[in-house]
C-alpha cells in the first residue's frame, strides 16, 4: 500500500470509529426531516470503516472507490445543511458560520484523494 492508500483508510476507519464513539454529534449534523438519526449514524460509521479497510486490499480497492465516492456524495447534503441553516443543528452554535462554510470544498477535495489513492 502507498503512503496515500493508508492514509486514505486510516482517515475512513478513524472517522468511522467517530460515529460509535460521538454518535450525538454525528446525529446532530443531520436535518431534522432526515428519519431515524441514531439508525443513520450507524449505517454511516459501518460504511466509512468498510470503506477504509476495503482501500487496504488491491482487490478490493477498486470497490473502495466506488463506495467512498457514493458515501461522499451522500452526506454532503448534510454539510451543506448545516453551512445553511446552523441554528438548527444543536452545537453548532458555537462554530463559527464561515467555518461551516469552509469544509464544503473538503468534500469534493476529498473525493479527488479518493479518487486518485484508490487507482492502480
Amino acid at each position: 500500500m502507498t503512503v496515500p492508500q493508508r492514509l486514505l483508510a486510516g482517515f475512513f476507519v478513524f472517522a468511522g470509529a467517530m460515529h460509535f464513539i460521538r454518535p450525538r454529534e454525528y446525529a446532530a449534523m443531520m436535518p431534522p426531516e432526515f428519519p431515524r438519526h441514531r439508525e443513520s449514524v450507524i449505517v454511516s460509521g459501518v460504511a466509512e470503516v468498510v470503506g477504509g479497510l476495503a482501500v487496504a486490499s488491491e482487490r478490493t480497492r477498486p470497490f473502495a472507490r466506488w463506495w467512498l465516492l457514493g458515501l461522499l456524495a451522500a452526506v454532503y447534503p448534510a454539510n451543506i445543511d448545516m453551512a445553511m441553516r446552523p441554528e438548527i443543528h444543536p452545537g453548532l452554535e458555537r462554530v463559527p458560520r464561515w467555518l461551516l462554510w469552509a469544509r464544503l470544498p473538503l468534500q469534493p477535495l476529498a473525493a479527488v484523494w479518493v479518487w486518485r489513492a484508490t487507482r492502480d
